[in-house]
Order: structure tokens, then sequence, then C-alpha cells
């Protein structure tokens, strides 16, 4: 693949290594806005079918991405909310314990603090290291902590903070052997690098919209499995039943939920100003294919992780990470937030997350701004 920065806004003297915290704006986003605000300006053309059209789009773009039937994909404003609506659907009938990762994400974590407390269960937390093994084992670890008495796996497709990357095919055949549920944040890994929920045995798949899927802030998508097709929504939104196209007929309330996991979207769904920028940014990230995209980060990450390994920057061995994340690892007398700000100094923008740098990058990425990056280390 090519660089791509043509297709996004970013001035030629800024070096963004930060989508992971947000992705810059698609050129073809910004004119897809501009036509939603031009179609609001003629208000009196809306028709049902703007009401439904593009969500259908939607779903199955995103569909196509995780590899799943599209009548089970689902729209939210926040991951807080994907995640309420898996755990509302999990009964205290399912386990003892949920086991989630160290560190995850609060929205995630704070999720499965609430259902534990409402049903006198524990969390069983696994951590990156412990006394007899390494980050390199940490997969092994999350898998000998599933067993009989698991509720349900809750965590990260890789870790948000490190990128550590997380077998996810494996830890889902595990949860079908000890018949847990699992469910996946994959805000920061759907888009940019290969996820498939058949293959991976994944129950709820749970994305932010405004990071690698290039969409809006405060619109994402959900993968809920067959197995939640009976389950109760956090909210009943008239969108959500099988007579929502007939608008003379919304008043007959015993009507059903539509198929799938449509119940499960928020509601005001159609959006009419954000769901063009999501659709924009599906189209594209398929576009480019994950896999094309974990590729040219990885060629791009080469002179860095060369550099961090030779200075003692990295935190394992770089095939432990994924290409389009990962983390700078301080000496201890350097404050993670004060070297961020070196760096934005120089125009150089990445995270303090935790005591490191997280550095993350897409296709719009270049050489210059890597080689910017490690001239600021160096210094």
């Amino acid at each position: 693949m090519q660089n791509q920065k043509h297709l996004v806004f970013l001035d030629e003297d800024i070096h963004y290594l930060n989508c992971a915290a947000k992705s810059p704006l698609l050129l073809a986003s910004e004119k897809a806005m501009q036509d939603a605000l031009n179609r609001e300006k003629q208000i009196h053309l809306r028709t049902a079918n703007d009401f439904f059209d593009r969500l259908e789009i939607a779903r199955g773009l995103f569909s196509k991405l995780i590899n799943c039937n599209s009548a089970q994909v689902a729209f939210m404003p926040a991951v807080s909310y994907g995640f309420s609506s898996v755990l509302k659907n999990i009964p205290a009938t399912q386990g003892e314990h949920i086991v989630v990762i160290e560190s995850e994400f609060p929205s995630d974590y704070l999720a499965v603090e609430r259902w534990c407390s409402n049903f006198q269960k524990t969390i069983k937390t696994i951590a990156a290291t412990d006394a007899d093994q390494s980050a390199d084992d940490w997969n092994a670890r999350i898998l000998a902590s599933i067993n009989k008495e698991t509720a349900a796996v809750v965590m990260s497709a890789i870790h948000w903070i490190t990128g550590y990357k997380f077998d996810l095919e494996a830890i889902g055949a595990r949860c079908r052997e000890m018949e847990a549920i699992f469910v996946v944040d994959g805000t920061q890994a759907a888009g940019a690098m290969h996820i498939d929920v058949e293959a991976a045995n994944i129950d709820a798949l749970i994305c932010a919209g405004y990071k690698w899927l290039f969409g809006p802030y405060s619109l994402g998508c959900f993968y809920m499995s067959e197995r939640f097709n009976k389950g109760i929504p956090i909210e009943e939104s008239w969108m959500n039943r099988t007579n929502s196209t007939k608008f003379s007929e919304l008043t007959n309330y015993g009507e059903t939920y539509t198929p799938g996991a449509g119940r499960y979207s928020v509601g005001e769904t159609s959006n009419f100003l954000l769901m063009p920028l999501l659709i924009e940014g599906l189209k594209q990230v398929n576009d480019w294919n994950p896999a094309a995209i974990q590729a040219y980060c990885q060629d791009l990450a080469k002179p860095l992780h060369t550099f961090m390994d030779f200075n003692g920057l990295s935190h394992g061995a770089s095939n432990l990470f994924a290409s389009h994340l990962f983390s700078l690892k301080l000496p201890e007398n350097i404050s993670s937030d004060v070297f961020s700000q070196t760096l934005a100094d120089r125009k150089i923008y990445a995270s303090a997350r935790g005591s490191g740098v997280r550095v993350s990058f897409n296709v719009f990425n270049t050489k210059e701004d890597l080689d910017a990056l490690i001239d600021a280390l160096k210094s």
C-alpha cells in the first residue's frame, strides 16, 4: 500500500501519531456531512427511508470488517452503552466470576464491577506479569484462569495502552469449552487489524467509531451474537420494532423487535448528520483492508522498534504487540505527561498513557513522522 495522507485532513508539518485517541477527518467525510447538512435544509423531502436506509449500509460495512451477519450489528453512542447492553443480559446463574485483564479500559471494567456487585460475584483480574512469568505468557495465564465457574471473559482485543495482542481465537475456544460468554472491546483493533467474530467465538464485540473506523465521536457499532437475540435492551426505541418503517402503524404496540440484534440499537439511531460520517469511515477502512493496514504499519515501524530495543524503551518483543499501536517505555525519571508535551512542542502528537507514551499510527503516516519521533527520543 502507498501512503494515504492525501485522503485525510492533516497539515504537512504535523506528525500525528495518535489515531488511537481520534482518527483524523477523511476528506470524503467532510463532503458527506456537508451533503447531510444540505439535506437538512430540504427537510420537507425527508421520507421514512431516510430513517433506515443508511443504517443498513453501515450494518453491511461493519459486518464485512468482522465477518458476521449484518442483522447482528447494532449502533450505540458510546462503548459504555454497548457494555451495559451486554451485561444486562448475562444472568446471575451464568457463573461465579468474570475474568478481566489488568489495567482494562475504565468503561469496560466499571460495567463488569457493576454486574459483579449486583449479583455478589467476583472479578478475576489477570496481570500482565507475575513472579514466575513475563508478559510473553499473558495469554497463557488468561487461558488458565477460565473454568466452569467463569461467567464471562471481558477484555480488549489488544491492550489499549501497550498494544499487547491477545490470542482471541484461543481464548474464544476456551470460553466455548467452559461455556463462558466472551465479550471483546474491539475499539483499538477493529478497522486496523483482522478480527473474525466467528473464528474467535466472540459473543459480543463493541467498537467506538471515532478511532480506527474513521467515524464520528458519539456513534459506534457493536455486534451481539445470536445468543442475545431474545434479550432485553436497555431502552425501548420505536425504531427497533418491526412496524417502525410504517409511520401510520406506530401505535400498534404489540409489534415485535426487528430481527437479530436490532433491539439493542440506541434511540434516534438514524442520526442524520453523524451516520454519513460513520459510513464513509467504514467504506474507507474496508477499502484499505485491515491486513494491508497492519502490513503498512509494521514496515513503517521497523526503525522505531530497532531504536526502542537498543535503548531499552520496549515492553517486550515487537511481535507481542500490534503494528498500529504500542507504547514507549520511558526511563523512570521521565514523566510521560511531560514527555508527550515535549513531543507536542515539536508538532509530534502521541498520548501519555500510564507510565509510557502510546504511539499509534495508520496509513496516513509517513517515514518522516517516525523519523521526527526518533529524533525527539534521541534528544
